[in-house]
């Protein structure tokens, strides 16, 4: 599969129907509770969640609510708004990283939201041994440009913040397989990044999962959350594929297992 390397920037159509449609997205969830509380529980393992772009802890509240009700230890990563890059970001994930394993005393899942999904493949990549597995949500990791679309002059206005980009890894290596395994939520009706560069090569312990909604929406979406749930699940070292529920083919693409299309 070729990669995405210029993938146009969503239609203004999405990105202005954004905030309605997150907003939608919420509701749907509160509605949906019942359901989600049916998803498999947990084993207690500790889940490291990371906020989008000039995001916070607050933009994840729902999500690790909803982990640690299912029986998890969801944590915030601690570090304030996400302003991409800095040192200070760099090394506080690697920190919050190895404090959360060393006091679970074992290996530690990371689900990040959009530009925290690329980070927390970037402390799969180094730390692997920590990492138990990783869950993206709209995160542009196969694209050329730092975060992509909509968002990329806010990036380049708080360029000077960030570390040189000769320190970041390439693109070319922030694309290839990881040593964990790794689920990549996207979808197509994302209105700030190209769902292109959201979509991973199919493989051994990696896979990408469709679901309809907003990228603003993603924290909050029942099918993502559903997703989450499932795959965290999973017993440590017997991972498989995703398998839309039965009762949910409203929710989920007809093909939710995807490819990036040609």
């Amino acid at each position: 599969m070729e990669h995405v390397s210029e993938a146009g920037a969503p239609s203004r159509a999405l990105l202005l129907t954004e905030p309605a449609r997150a907003a939608a997205e919420f509701a749907s969830m509160v509605i949906g509770q019942p359901l989600l509380q049916r998803a498999p529980r947990g084993d207690g393992h500790t889940v490291l969640v990371l906020p989008g772009f000039l995001a916070d802890d607050r933009t994840t509240l729902v999500l690790r609510t909803y982990l640690n009700r299912l029986g998890y230890n969801a944590k915030g990563w601690g570090l304030g708004r996400n302003l991409g890059p800095t040192a200070e970001i760099l090394e506080g994930m690697e920190d919050r990283l190895a404090a959360l394993a060393q006091s679970s005393g074992m290996a530690v899942s990371l689900v990040g939201w959009s530009m925290g999904g690329m980070f927390a493949r970037g402390l799969a990549r180094d730390h692997a041994d920590s990492i138990r597995q990783v869950i993206t949500l709209g995160s542009p990791f196969r694209s050329e440009v730092p975060i992509g679309s909509h968002a990329t002059r806010s990036f380049e206005r708080l360029a000077h913040l960030h570390v040189p980009h000769t320190e970041l890894p390439a693109a070319e290596t922030d694309r290839s397989p990881l040593d964990v395994p790794v689920t990549a939520i996207f979808s197509k009706g994302d209105g700030i990044v190209a769902w292109q560069s959201c979509v991973q090569d199919e493989g051994p312990e990696r896979e990408s999962v469709e679901v309809i909604g907003s990228h603003c929406g993603l924290g909050h979406n029942a099918a993502a959350l559903w997703v989450i749930a499932d795959r965290l699940a999973q017993p440590l070292g017997s991972w498989a594929p995703f398998v839309r529920p039965a009762h949910a083919h409203l929710v989920f693409p007809e093909h939710a297992e995807a490819r990036l299309a040609a």
